[in-house]
């Protein structure tokens, strides 16, 4: 049986899972309302601190799913997400449109990466 560690888990979810040396974060958010490098911004802070509990890093990333709440935001989410992601370490990527959580989220990310 695989040892399962879940990372500020809640009743509805973990916000990090850890099996068999892979890790998995929630979808990750900024401040409703914020513009989208704001939210990007803040939704990367948060994936550099969850995977920094789970003892990995943003050079370890596997995969990435992005989610705009419209996609005439993605120059603007780009562009942070290339000021901060590790050159080199570039993670397999999708970027989708997709109706997020509230009228004021833009971005949404979720990453899986190694130990």
């Amino acid at each position: 049986m695989a040892d399962i560690k879940r990372i500020e888990t809640n009743a509805r979810m973990s916000e990090a899972v850890i099996c068999n040396g892979i890790v998995w974060l929630a979808g990750q958010i900024g401040a409703e309302g914020a513009s989208a490098t704001e939210q990007t911004k803040a939704a990367l802070a948060e994936v550099d601190r969850l995977l920094a509990a789970a003892g990995t890093d943003k050079t370890k990333l596997l995969s990435t799913q992005i989610w705009l709440a419209d996609m005439a935001d993605f120059a603007e989410m780009n562009a942070v997400w290339d000021a901060w992601v590790a050159p080199g370490h570039t993670p397999a990527r999708a970027t989708g449109e997709a109706k997020l959580a509230g009228p004021g989220y833009k971005v949404e990310i979720i990453v899986t990466a190694a130990l």
